[in-house]
């Protein structure tokens, strides 16, 4: 990242890296399989503890992320928290959020598309009487999901920057992992 884009705080994504990275992944598949961890513990109520795991790829585990991050979560009074953290629904939005904006920067350094800001309204519709047990023909999860995304991108038509949108849904893995179904396997150890 160039010390202008660092300072203005702009999105941007190197493009010669990404095509160094689809290049190597190109020649050495085994590279593109990545495995995310995270380690969580209760903390107390509603609250957890959260702290990054090992990152894996291609089989060999990079253990200096162990424990790098921590997050925590909790619910809001409302929801029977004590609201002192982000919600696990927030962190659903902040990681739908934060791989939009690595997307969208990508995906513009690669059309040529200058980004001189991005911002994202992110909405997570739940109907609770699904949770709470109260009408078994509403889903427990999300109804929806909604982002609104604003775009200053100065000289970029409104058409290339929708082709740009279209691009983004096709493209970002968490949307994929969100709007298509995924394997989810609970396990007691």
């Amino acid at each position: 990242m160039t010390e202008t884009n660092t300072l203005a705080k702009e999105p941007f994504a190197d493009l010669a890296a990404i095509e160094a990275t689809v290049a190597a992944v190109t020649e050495k598949r085994e590279l593109g399989k990545v495995t995310f961890r995270m380690l969580s513990e209760s903390a107390g109520g509603l609250t957890a503890k959260t702290v990054t795991g090992p990152l894996t790829q291609a089989g060999t585990a990079d253990e200096t992320r162990r424990g790098r991050f921590t997050l925590h979560s909790d619910e809001p009074v409302s929801l029977l928290g004590t609201d002192t953290a982000v919600s696990p629904a927030e962190y659903i939005l902040k990681g739908l959020a934060a791989c939009y904006i690595a997307t969208l920067a990508s995906l513009a350094a690669g059309k040529n598309i200058p980004l001189k800001h991005v911002a994202l309204t992110l909405d997570f519709d739940v109907d609770l009487s699904g949770f709470l047990g109260i009408d078994d023909s509403v889903r427990k999860g999300a109804q929806q999901i909604s982002v609104d995304v604003q775009i200053d991108s100065p000289g970029t038509s409104r058409e290339d920057l929708e082709d740009l949108i279209v691009s983004l849904e096709a493209t970002s893995p968490i949307r994929d992992t969100l709007a298509n179904p995924v394997p989810v396997i609970t396990r007691l150890r």
